[in-house]
């Protein structure tokens, strides 16, 4: 990263509000404790999650890909009174860490933690969300798409982070892992796919915001 693009960040979250306490506190423990803190959510894209979840004020949101949950926290700042959010995380071992931080920041009564493979336990929820963030296994994320697209409610929203993939998404050559192709995959698909508006924001390593057309 160039000089100028770290003072570019710097400057944007010197004029942004500053990282929830409780939210930095798990962003230390994440990367002394946890494989790849680098898949954290982190401050900047924390703060726009959270600003999304409050324009959209959701009842129910889903979120697949929990990790040490950053960003469930921040998404769960903009729900209803009444609001829950759904996360799914496929590794257990992390539920402690999970658990503790959630206790912290006081929404654990609005957060509903599960584990396992989410292609399954989607339509065990069965629930209509205003809002889904991906954020989980890049191989999948089609398939994830393919199952939430119809338990997201008319005019609700979809987030799907690291759709840039480090701009491994155009490299000339077709890329042989298949965490790139899967990202390459859903962003076609997603490109073509008449009955959603959507728009990538260059935030971090991307970020794609769908809307389901209410027709």
């Amino acid at each position: 990263m160039s000089d100028s693009h770290l003072n570019i960040e710097e400057y944007i979250l010197n004029h942004s509000d500053k990282e929830d306490p409780i939210l930095a506190e798990l962003y230390r423990e994440t990367h002394v404790k946890i494989l790849n803190p680098r898949m954290l959510s982190g401050h900047l894209q924390g703060k726009v999650l959270e600003m999304i979840s409050k324009m959209i004020n959701p009842e129910k949101i889903l979120e697949i890909g929990t990790y040490t949950g950053y960003s469930a926290i921040c998404l769960a700042k903009g729900l209803k009174d009444t609001g829950i959010l759904h996360t799914i995380e496929i590794n257990d071992e992390l539920e402690d860490l999970i658990s503790k931080y959630l206790h912290k920041s006081g929404l654990e009564n609005k957060v509903k933690l599960h584990f396992g493979d989410a292609r399954k336990i989607i339509p065990e929820i069965n629930e209509q969300f205003d809002l889904v963030f991906i954020d989980a296994d890049k191989r999948e994320y089609l398939e994830y798409y393919n199952i939430i697209l119809e338990y997201i409610k008319p005019g609700g929203f979809i987030l799907a982070d690291n759709v840039l993939w480090s701009g491994k998404v155009i490299e000339q050559e077709s890329p042989e892992d298949l965490h790139t192709k899967g990202i390459i995959e859903f962003n076609e698909f997603i490109k073509n796919d008449n009955r959603i508006e959507k728009v990538i924001l260059p935030l971090r390593d991307g970020l794609t915001l769908i809307r389901k057309k209410n027709t």
